[in-house]
């Protein structure tokens, strides 16, 4: 009966539910079961249901009834009974359409009413007694712990069942569910803080902080009555007070109290404080929160010149609570703000109305109009007021703009972006809105159907304006008269863009940047005027005529201001709408000033020129004379604006300060200069700052400008003198314009490749004094300074001082010494503070993260021995005993040196002292058998015996005459000897042996004891006999003649009688068998222990942690005292686990466990031994599979691993949390044993982790999986268990019946694991689906309201993180406090280490490449230079900035696809500071299969060029000082820019060259003006390669490697990476990079790409990789090689081939690179069997045609027409553009049509028209042959072979004709082959342009046509050479050699691995 009224159909296979076996009562509450599948109960069937698989619209619902059934079901069916049939009568009042089955049941339940009743209160109060009972205790053990929140969540359900049943079960007592489940006190979902009764006693509640934060929060006094607003009781707290006054979500409350509550302890517990047990009452807290929170929003209030509305009473304590509901009521707004997080002054705008109605609610103002209180605008009906008044009006209009983006396809300008929406806010019109907000207001119009408004109502408007009055005071005038509906609609307008207009065009780089590029140009032009005077000085300058010629720049320089000027105007031509009147007439006035200038200067110029008035100096100066003219006095005036810049700059505080003012003179005064916007004011740095990176700027311009006159323009000015000169009248082509004079074409021909390369080489000087810089500053920063293991020996014995003085939080007493010596040096004062178990700490948490490396299989268990230092009582009096592998081989080295030593016992004692560590190892190894002697030995006499043998060492020792009494040369025997009785006793306390073994052990015991007492006292001591001695006073006794009779026959340490010598075996103690297990690998270990550990991954994490202690940090706070931070990681669906099937499934290439196996062989090996199996199979005997799944997972890039890297934080947090509080006798008893045995501090420090971390992995289709049963969902359930802090935030969709229409329904979601289930913690609905802008920041902004703390920081789940990396967080976030120049921090950039780098060749090259920018790059762009901004993650952002200033990301669609650092813009702009600390490290993985890589390229190529469009560059660009925006420029877009113009250049100088060859001007050049080889052209040439082969990164990469491995590593390393062909992958990224920024820039269609983080090792076939590399590659490549084969052809015999070859090796290098790299780069490219497949998939594709749905992979027509995506959306601008620059491949076909032997050397134009006939028959003939294939191939194939032959025939006659009679050559065809092609593809590429207009026509069709035979021939000659290659073997065994050397070097096996398909 049951499986009826469940609304889903129960699941019968274990393995698809998510639930977990649940602890719950047998007899009473506190016994535990499992639930049975089914159990019958008198007339009914109950079975327990799949709670988890249900509906979203249930799920919240009844999900928790269907729980708790299945929890009871074995103990108390009918209880299990009634509480599902309380959830289906839950689902049935919520579907009024269900048939209502159940009726019958229903009866049923009516008549057995009062027995139910009877059976629900027992059960219900038998769980609140044990509740009450259990309750107050928090030292509870997991099992315990876990049966109480069971009996608080069973009680709770049966309290609601009951309430029902005992009301009658009526629909009424349904729909008051919530207010009945609102009484229920047992169980109420938290997420850190249990704010709820049953809470109080948790160990988080009774932190003092917490305490007096929640006092704070639930201060009601003196709040209106609750009466007011519609509720029966008084208010609870503040938020509840909120919640009514305005309407605020349930959820949304809970949430932002808890956040409330946390920051404010967190506040307060760090304020100073007096020596008292109470911390104070939290007005400092709270004043501190209030100036983060409302910085933003008093500014902006000053901004637009409004009073802000925080108004606090004089009162102290009633201030204190207006600040909380200030703070609360902000928090409340953002909470519940969805997408309008992202527009901060929006939500300013929010508060400053509704903070205004707080104050009058709270002061009890009346209304002047009412009479009555005044209430607010959108007063708390119900809950949900404020997302439907508020919040979703606004939302609506985001989400309609986003709908006009069209996907990425729309053009900017067409549509409102999120800034567009919020800088609408930065204007005094935002006021217009009203509160009430006017939905009829301009604002949320988002058609531009009507763009003009009434007369009378715009009247209205300016009256409005001018009188300030309201518009119920204007519904109200009689003259104006009220507006109608009518008058209204038609008046609304769309606003269209607000200050900026994002529009694709280069010009936006000249617009942005305009400054940089006026002075390169103004500066090329003053070059090129002193080469031409020939000055050799820069003194010369000052002649008078040479500087009266350099004065001309000026007039350059008006130009440009006039270029800039009308660029202005264009580009903000559709912003005029929302632009105000003073800006509009600003742009004017700068526009006619510049007008003018351009005309005054010229005209002075011109007049002026050589006629100057000149007065001699009355000193003796070198100038010896002043000269000025009228145009000199012009400039001056001209100059007067930048002569005040020029003040300003060198004084940045008063620049500053008149940036930031808003006094209205100085807004005057700024005026003129920029747009006043509310961001971007005041972004100045200090005045140290600003010296620094202007002293680098210098140094690198005056470096390049040099270089540039030298060697690129100096050189060029002679042969052009000499090239304008000659004559040219005899062209070799028809020339078009014979009348120009001085060859104006050749001198740009030779010119224009160096003015290209001028304006790119700044990149390449930037680039080599970051490396020289970066590398000093590393040096400075201790960076690298230990690197090698054996560096790490060295030092290791400094490294516990470091560690105290890093990482241990300092007395009072040490920081004031630290103060007082902190003049010195860093490194100085690293000594040990005296703390009296320091030493202790350093033990422990080095052990702790030993046994992480163990943990993760990084080291096998032998490691873990030998790296684990033991912890005694002897490390708190500060003797330590090292770890072994330190102690490697010192005591056997000791032993050598000793046995034969001549000297002195003094020169044997320095010798030994002076090897620390051999020192230890001696001392240690003495000391050790010592105390197992003392032990072991337990007879009478033996003890005497041993004693004395110690006594006399120890004796001699002190006499210094070791050497003198004891022959050590036998020293060898008795470590051999003592390593025997080591081992005997080591496997005597292995397991409890039997009777027979102990007492064979005990004889061998006994017996190695007598060797070595016979060793030592016979062979050893020279006076032995003393020992004996000894014995004789026993002589004479009768008593003990036994015993002496034992000694002499000898039987010394054997047992007699019941009297045993030795105790054997050894007493059980843990430590003891520690011990000797540490003696006897001291004695044992080898050299081999020195190179441990053996994993490379495990020495690179010790050798950083430890070179991490002696840089500068921060001082360690205590826990309790540290800032508290949040983790979110955004994750959509990428993987979480592999899951078992993936793990063996080899479809696509090998197994993934077969892999993993293969490249982690160590860790393979390492992970048998922990789960103690032997292989594989043995795992999966023993049931080890998940086991199995993490290991591998863990591996790979997948969430889990992320996870488990990030919660590290909170076990390092935890650890130092104990370190804080432990005493003495707890740090020696061990963490771990601590937190098991003592319940309390476990509670306690599980509470200082919870208020000081938290994280949340916002998984956005985490309810879509659940629901649909994807494995996925139990993967991120699992991780929630094994994670119990683990938070899950996600968005669920869900269908509601609203007005009787169903409408979808969204809610954000927080999670947390309890007792194996997911349960709800909060829920917040939304006012529509969350992404409608970038996926990527939309996730983390649904998730943000769900992180805690005062610091946030992001991780992308292809991040790691380790236990030793966070150790150091809190030290990380005390950087917060520092002041980083002019304010402190906002985001704190960190460190990573790629992770994927050590397979392939491939993975080595951007493992290396990613390194260098994420240290030496980003550490000399966060100093000196200043313009570091947030490049992804794990930046740490301040939480409370960022959440007040838009968030941690942008999320406009298409513009903001590098989301991560628009982040960093938007901060940089809001006057915050980013830093760059490489003391901390996190991992990352990349993708490191080149077509991975290509796509990540290209998609951060598409976001370089969207960056380059948008407003925040600009701004930047504009707002920055000169010398910041040249760092800006140079390290955002000008690097992807430089990359384009460098290969333009090429093409410029290629075609310079075709030109001049073609045209026979080169022949005319150099016979007549001798003209050769032009010096400046090799430089130019050379300069591209620079930036062509890598080099860029390559010298900041080789100085990095050079600092952290040393410089011979780094020179090998780079040597090797040119043998692997780095410089083809470098130059083949190069082509990546320039065709995705060029074609974004132009045509938009910038997209995330993504790329697949699997196994990387595959191979690519030719299809795929053609699809990917045709048109970014493959093109330029083949138009490269044509280009330099006509140049080869044609250019004159007199130009040298070496000089050819020296010129053009570069470009032919490039153009073969972009053919063959990724044919190189393809793992088993050139394996025969291979190709073949590749051939026949390539035949398959580009003949299958193509159609709606069919992929481009699997037909060439699809993929074309994907291909052309990108121009759909071009303007007609972008259009014309690639019209005209298709138009070059028509000069190929124009000048050699010319050169062919047919012509006879006539250069008459028929000759080209003729050219154009031969086409035109070409395509013709191609168009017949497919008309042919279309109607005889399939029905009358045999006439179109005929039809073939006949064509083939007639092209044959023709050519024959044409040889006979025109004298048509070989070589004419090879000609016209080279002439044709290109045509052919330029009209290919037109006819793309032009495809709308004819698209549907035949000439479309053949366009087709056309382009599937061009790709069909490329490919065929790309896949000629592979065929040819794949027939000789060593070049595959060659390729595999390069591509995987790194592999081969660590001996791993990756042959098996290409292979494919092949599992172990």
């Amino acid at each position: 009966m049951s499986h009826e009224i469940v609304p889903v159909d129960p699941i019968d296979i274990p393995s698809t539910s998510y639930s977990r076996p649940a602890q719950g009562r047998e007899d009473s509450p506190e016994r535990e079961h499992q639930y049975t599948r089914s159990l019958t109960f008198r007339e009914h069937v109950s079975e327990p249901f799949d709670s988890e698989r249900l509906p979203a619209t249930l799920a919240s619902e009844i999900q928790r009834f269907l729980r708790i059934a299945n929890l009871v079901e074995s103990e108390e069916p009918r209880i299990a009974y009634l509480c599902r049939f309380h959830a289906f009568e839950i689902a049935h009042h919520m579907d009024r359409n269900s048939t209502g089955r159940g009726d019958e049941e229903f009866t049923v339940i009516r008549r057995k009413e009062k027995s139910d009743v009877r059976e629900l209160k027992r059960v219900y109060h038998a769980y609140k007694e044990y509740i009450i009972k259990h309750g107050a205790t928090f030292n509870l053990d997991h099992s315990q712990r876990e049966k109480l929140v069971n009996a608080r969540r069973i009680a709770s359900v049966l309290y609601e069942v009951l309430k029902t049943v005992t009301s009658g079960a009526g629909p009424q007592a349904i729909a008051d569910r919530e207010s009945i489940r609102a009484k229920s006190e047992f169980y109420v979902p938290y997420n850190i803080l249990p704010l709820d009764r049953g809470g109080v006693h948790q160990a988080i509640m009774h932190l003092p902080e917490i305490k007096a934060a929640v006092a704070i929060v639930r201060n009601t006094r003196g709040l209106p009555p609750p009466e007011d607003f519609q509720r029966h009781q008084p208010f609870v707290d503040l938020f509840e007070f909120l919640q009514y006054a305005f309407g605020f979500q349930s959820g949304n409350v809970a949430n932002q109290r808890e956040h409330m509550i946390l920051l404010l302890s967190n506040t307060i517990i760090r304020q100073p404080q007096k020596q008292s047990s109470q911390p104070k009452s939290g007005d400092e807290a709270v004043d501190a929160l209030m100036k983060k929170f409302f910085k933003n929003y008093t500014s902006w209030c000053k901004f637009l010149g409004r009073k802000n509305n925080i108004r606090l009473p004089c009162v102290k304590k009633e201030a204190l609570q207006y600040k909380t509901l200030y703070i609360g009521l902000y928090l409340l707004i953002w909470g519940e703000a969805s997408n309008l997080r992202f527009m901060p002054e929006c939500l300013c705008y929010i508060f400053h109305q509704m903070a205004y109605e707080l104050h009058g609610v709270l002061a009890g103002d009346v209304s002047m109009i009412t009479g009555e209180k005044v209430v607010p605008a959108y007063r708390g009906v119900s809950h949900e007021t404020f997302l439907e008044k508020v919040v979703t009006p606004i939302y609506k209009v985001i989400e309609k703009e986003a709908e006009k983006n069209k996907n990425g396809t729309a053009d900017h300008s067409m549509w409102r972006n999120y800034d567009d929406l919020n800088e609408f806010f930065w204007s005094i019109e935002c006021f217009e809105l009203g509160w009430p907000m006017r939905s009829e207001h301009d604002f949320f119009c988002v058609e531009p159907l009507d763009t003009s408004k009434p007369r009378r109502w715009r009247e209205k408007l300016r009256f409005r304006r001018q009188t300030k009055k309201t518009d119920e005071e204007m519904e109200d005038d009689e003259e104006l008269g009220p507006i109608t509906e009518e008058q209204i609609k038609p008046t609304q307008r769309w606003l269209g863009k607000t200050n900026f207009v994002e529009i694709r065009s280069f010009w936006q780089i000249f617009r942005s940047f305009d400054r940089m590029w006026s002075f390169f140009v103004l500066s090329l032009q003053a070059l090129i005027i002193m080469a031409c005077h020939d000055v050799g000085s820069p003194l010369q300058i000052f002649n008078a005529n040479i500087f009266e010629d350099v004065m001309s720049i000026f007039i350059t320089s008006a130009f440009l201001k006039l270029i800039k000027g009308i660029l202005d105007i264009i580009f903000k031509w559709k912003t005029r709408t929302t632009m105000p009147i003073n800006e509009k007439k600003k742009q004017m006035a700068r526009l006619g000033l510049a007008a003018m200038w351009t005309v005054i200067l010229p005209v002075l110029y011109s007049h002026s020129r050589r006629k100057y008035i000149c007065y001699f100096t009355s000193y003796k100066t070198r100038l010896g004379e002043w000269c000025f003219s009228p145009y000199m006095v012009a400039v001056t005036i001209y100059l007067t604006g930048s002569a005040v810049e020029l003040v300003l700059f060198f004084v940045p505080a008063i620049s500053k300060y008149i940036e930031t003012s808003n006094h209205r003179v100085f807004k005057t005064l700024y005026w003129w200069g920029q747009p006043r916007l509310f961001i971007g004011r005041g972004v100045q740095e200090t005045q140290i700052s600003q010296f620094k990176y202007t002293f680098f700027w210098i140094l690198v311009l005056l470096t390049k400008f040099a270089f540039s006159y030298a060697f690129e323009i100096k050189p060029l000015i002679e042969p052009t003198r000499l090239i304008m000169k000659v004559g040219v009248r005899n062209y070799e082509w028809h020339e078009i314009f014979p009348e120009v004079k001085s060859n104006a074409a050749a001198i740009v021909a030779v010119w224009a490749p160096i003015m290209v390369v001028y304006f790119m080489d700044t990149q390449i000087w930037y680039s080599v004094f970051c490396t020289i810089f970066g590398g000093l500053y590393g040096v400075l920063h201790h960076l690298g300074e230990i690197r090698t293991l054996g560096m790490l020996r060295g030092r290791f014995h400094t490294l516990p001082s470091a560690f105290n003085a890093s990482l241990i939080p300092h007395s009072m007493k040490d920081e004031r010494k630290r103060k007082e010596r902190g003049f010195f040096p860093f490194n100085f004062c690293r000594g040990s503070d005296g703390q009296k178990n320091s030493m202790a700490k350093f033990v422990l948490v080095w052990n702790q993260v030993i046994n992480s490396f163990r943990i993760e299989d990084l080291i096998s268990n032998k490691e873990l021995d030998l790296m684990t230092m033991p912890m005694s009582s002897e490390v708190l009096s500060g003797i330590i005993r090292w770890p072994i592998f330190l102690l490697a081989n010192k005591f056997s080295t000791a032993l050598s040196i000793a046995k034969d030593f001549k000297e002195k016992d003094e020169a044997l004692y320095r010798r030994i002292r002076r090897d620390e560590y051999m020192y230890y190892a001696v001392k240690e190894c003495y000391e050790s058998l010592k105390y197992i002697l003392q032990i072991l030995v337990v007879g009478d006499l033996e003890k005497k015996i041993i004693s004395g043998i110690i006594n006399e060492i120890e004796e001699s020792i002190r006499q210094s005459s070791l050497l003198e009494e004891f022959k050590l040369k036998e020293l060898p025997t008795l470590h051999k000897k003592c390593i025997e009785l080591v081992q005997l006793l080591v496997e005597g306390s292995e397991d409890k042996l039997p009777v027979e073994k102990i007492e064979e052990q005990h004889s061998k015991l006994v017996k190695a004891l007598q060797d070595i007492f016979e060793l030592v006292t016979n062979d050893m001591m020279v006076h032995g006999d003393r020992i004996l001695d000894l014995l004789e006073p026993l002589e004479d006794s009768e008593e003990d003649t036994g015993i002496f009779m034992r000694v002499i026959e000898p039987q010394l340490f054997e047992s007699y009688g019941e009297r045993r010598c030795i105790h054997f075996p050894l007493p059980d103690s843990t430590s003891l068998s520690e011990q000797i297990q540490r003696f006897l690998l001291l004695l044992t270990v080898k050299d081999s222990a020195m190179d441990i550990p053996e994993n490379l991954d495990a020495r690179r994490r010790i050798s950083f942690f430890a070179t991490s202690l002696f840089m500068d940090m921060p001082d360690a706070p205590k826990v309790r005292n540290m800032m508290s931070f949040s983790v979110l990681t955004p994750h959509y669906q990428e993987d979480i686990n592999f899951s078992t099937k993936e793990l063996h499934s080899a479809k696509s290439s090998v197994s993934i466990i077969f892999y993993m196996q293969k490249i982690f062989p160590d860790e393979w090996k390492n992970f048998l031994e922990r789960m103690g199996c032997e292989n594989l199979e043995a795992l999966k005997r023993e049931g080890k599979e998940e086991e199995l799944r993490k290991w591998a997972s863990f591996r790979g890039q997948t969430l889990s691993r992320t996870v488990r890297g990030m919660m590290y934080c909170r076990e390092a947090l935890k650890l130092q949390a104990f370190l804080d509080m432990a005493d003495d006798e707890d740090i020696l008893e061990g963490y771990d044993d601590v937190e098991r045995s003592n319940r309390p501090l476990a509670a306690q420090l599980d509470a200082l982790a919870d208020m000081k971390f938290t994280y949340v992995v916002s998984c956005q289709m985490f309810g879509a999986q659940k629901s649909a049963g994807d494995p996925h969902a139990q993967d991120i359930l699992d991780l929630m268990i094994k994670y119990p802090s683990l938070r899950v935030a996600y968005v669920e969709e869900r269908e509601e019946i609203v007005s009787d229409n169903p409408e979808k329904v969204y809610y954000s979601i927080l999670v947390k694991a309890v007792n194996g289930f997911d349960q709800e913690i909060y829920r917040v609905k939304l006012p529509g689906p969350p992404n409608i802008g970038e996926g990527k920041p939309e996730n983390q902004n649904h998730a943000i309201i769900f992180t805690r703390g005062e610091a946030l920081q992001t991780i992308d789940m292809n991040q790691d993180n380790y236990l030793e990396e966070a150790f150091k967080m809190r030290n990380l976030l005390q950087e917060f406090l520092r002041n980083r120049g002019r304010r402190p921090p906002t985001i704190l950039g960190l460190r990573e280490h790629i992770f994927t780098g050590s397979v392939s060749s491939l993975a080595w090259f951007m493992s290396y490449q990613e390194t260098s920018f994420v240290t030496i790059g980003q550490r000399l762009l966060a100093n000196p230079l200043r313009v570091r901004f947030h490049y992804g993650h794990p930046d740490v952002f301040d939480r409370i900035f960022h959440i007040t200033r838009g968030g941690i990301s942008k999320a406009s669609r298409t513009i903001n696809l590098s989301e991560d650092v628009f982040a960093g813009y938007n901060t940089t702009l809001r006057r915050g500071c980013i830093t760059y600390n490489e003391y901390l490290q996190v991992g990352k993985g990349r993708d490191v299969g080149l077509n991975q890589i290509s796509k990540f390229e290209a998609k951060v190529a598409n976001g370089n060029s969207e960056q380059t469009i948008s407003r925040d560059i600009y701004r930047l660009g504009q707002r920055f000082d000169f010398f910041r925006m040249l760092s800006c420029y140079f390290t955002t877009i000008g690097f992807y820019f430089s990359s384009l113009i460098s290969v333009i250049g090429i093409y410029i100088y290629l075609y310079g060259q075709l030109y001049l060859v073609l045209s026979g001007l080169q022949k005319t050049l150099i016979l007549e003006a001798k003209v050769k080889n032009i010096k400046s052209l090799e430089t130019a040439l050379a300069s591209q390669s620079f930036l062509q082969l890598g080099l860029l990164t390559g010298l900041p990469m080789v100085m990095e490697i050079g600092l952290e491995k040393g410089f011979l590593i780094a020179f090998q390393d780079f040597i090797l990476m040119q043998l692997q062909l780095a410089a083809f992958f470098f130059t083949f990224s190069l082509g990546t990079k320039t065709h995705y920024f060029g074609r974004t820039i132009l045509h938009g269609g910038a997209k995330y790409r993504p790329t697949g983080r699997k196994v990387v090792v595959f191979h690519a076939n030719f299809s795929e990789n053609y699809r990917l590399y045709s048109r970014s590659h493959f093109i330029k490549g083949f138009e490269l090689i044509i280009l330099l084969v006509v140049y080869e052809l044609f250019k004159h015999t007199s130009q040298s081939n070496m000089a050819y070859s020296f010129i053009t090796f570069s470009v032919w290098f490039m153009s073969l690179t972009w053919l063959c790299a990724p044919f190189l780069f393809n793992p088993s490219g050139f394996t025969w069997e291979i190709i073949v497949g590749d051939w026949r998939d390539w035949n398959r594709w580009i003949k299958e045609q193509g159609g709606i749905g069919i992929q481009q992979d699997k037909s060439w027509q699809s993929w074309w027409n994907d291909e052309q995506a990108h121009l759909r959306g071009s303007g007609v601008g972008a259009r014309c553009l690639e019209i005209v620059l298709s138009l070059r491949f028509f000069l190929y076909q124009y000048g050699l049509v010319y050169h062919l032997d047919i012509t006879q050397s006539s250069t008459n134009i028929i000759v080209y028209a003729l050219s154009w006939v031969v086409i035109l028959a070409t395509f013709l003939t191609v168009k017949a042959v497919d008309l042919g294939r279309q109607l005889f191939s399939t029905r009358k194939h045999l006439v179109y072979r005929f039809f073939k032959v006949f064509v083939f025939v007639s092209i044959l006659t023709v050519i024959i004709t044409l040889s006979n009679i025109c004298h048509l050559s070989i070589k004419d065809l090879i000609v016209s082959c080279l002439a044709f092609l290109p045509t052919g593809w330029g009209l290919i590429l037109i006819a793309q342009a032009v495809r709308p207009k004819i698209e549907g026509t035949s000439l479309w069709e053949f366009t087709q046509v056309l382009a599937r035979a061009y790709d069909y021939g490329m490919g065929v000659v790309l896949f000629a050479p592979m065929a040819i290659l794949a027939w000789l073997p060593i070049i595959s065994a060659f390729q595999t050699r390069f591509l995987f050397n790194e592999a081969f070097n660590r001996r791993l096996q990756i042959q098996p691995i290409l292979a494919g398909k092949k599992k172990k």
